[in-house]
């Protein structure tokens, strides 16, 4: 499931205009697709990654106090990549919707009961 960081991250750079990277963590934990945890160092590669594929980019925070952190921010081939994904969650949301109704009238329940 960690590869469902990415499009949180899109999304929540998108919301947010820009943000620090242990910030991008901290609002993860709070709002990812997936209940697992965060690791870290895959938040760290998958924004590396996609710096490296133009969806954003970062620089040098310019704070007066502590130490300098990265800032990064959406680009508008990150927002075209957002939407690719928008749309790959919803036909996935569709095909899990699809899969759920079957199984429960496989199994004789109704399907808000199939996880109980």
């Amino acid at each position: 499931m960690s590869r469902f960081i990415e499009p949180d991250i899109l999304l929540l750079l998108k919301k947010k205009g820009c943000s620090y990277g242990y910030d991008l963590g901290n609002e993860l934990q709070r709002h990812a697709i997936s209940d697992a945890e965060i690791d870290p160092g895959a938040l760290y590669r998958t924004l590396r990654t996609l710096e490296a594929n133009g969806n954003v980019v970062s620089e040098w925070g310019s704070e007066s106090s502590g130490p300098a952190r990265r800032v990064y921010r959406l680009t508008k081939t990150g927002e075209a990549h957002l939407r690719e994904w928008a749309a790959v969650l919803d036909h996935l949301s569709e095909s899990l919707q699809r899969f759920v109704s079957e199984a429960s009238a496989e199994l004789g329940v109704d399907p808000g009961a199939v996880n109980k």
